[in-house]
This record gives C-alpha cells, sequence and structure tokens, in this order.
C-alpha cells in the first residue's frame, strides 16, 4: 500500500478550503469541489454517490473504508489515499476547536 505523499498544505487546494472554511461546515459542493481538488482521478465514480448520499461536510468526516467501497472506490490504495486526506481534515477540524477554545479563554 503506497501513501499518496500529500502533507497539510502540498496540495493548492487543501490548506485553501480547509483553513477558509471547516471541513464539517461544508455543503455537498464543496464536499463535491474538495473531491475534485484532491482526488480527480475519483470523480466519475464519487460525483454521483456524493450528491445521492447528500455527503456534506460533516458526513465526509466520517466516512470510513467500508463506506468509500459502497461508493463505489473499489481500489485499496485509492481508498488509503482519501483516508489520509480526510484525517488531515480532521487534524485541522481539531486544530481549529481548539485555537477557538484559546481564543475564548484569552478573551474571558
Amino acid at each position: 500500500m503506497k501513501a499518496s505523499g500529500r502533507t497539510a498544505g502540498s496540495e493548492p487546494g487543501w490548506r485553501t478550503m480547509s483553513v477558509s472554511k471547516r471541513a464539517s461546515t461544508w455543503t455537498v459542493e464543496e464536499v463535491l469541489d474538495w473531491l475534485q481538488e484532491q482526488h480527480p482521478e475519483q470523480m466519475s465514480t464519487l460525483h454521483k454517490a456524493v450528491l445521492k448520499h447528500d455527503i456534506s461536510g460533516r458526513a465526509l468526516l466520517r466516512l470510513r473504508e467500508h463506506h468509500l467501497r459502497l461508493l463505489g472506490v473499489e481500489d485499496e490504495e485509492r481508498q488509503q489515499e482519501i483516508l489520509q486526506d480526510l484525517m488531515l481534515l480532521k487534524v485541522q477540524e481539531e486544530i481549529n476547536e481548539l485555537s477557538d477554545i484559546c481564543s475564548d479563554c484569552l478573551s474571558s
């Protein structure tokens, strides 16, 4: 199994979307935008599935390997690449939440 080699900020769209708006608040269209930026080779498979199942950012962050299979991503290497990028999104979410907590503490 080969890792995608992506890290937070290594792809042009990754940081742009995750910093400009939290992934958990993304609309279905924003999820499609992110997938197009990060995994264009999977868009023919994922586009219909994301629309059909109304996958928002909140749902995107909860996807697991078996969900990706059900959505049509059969290749294990591709699944792992997507899951790795989802993990990065989750980490960014946690960083944003901690930042908000710290800001609230400092302003009190």
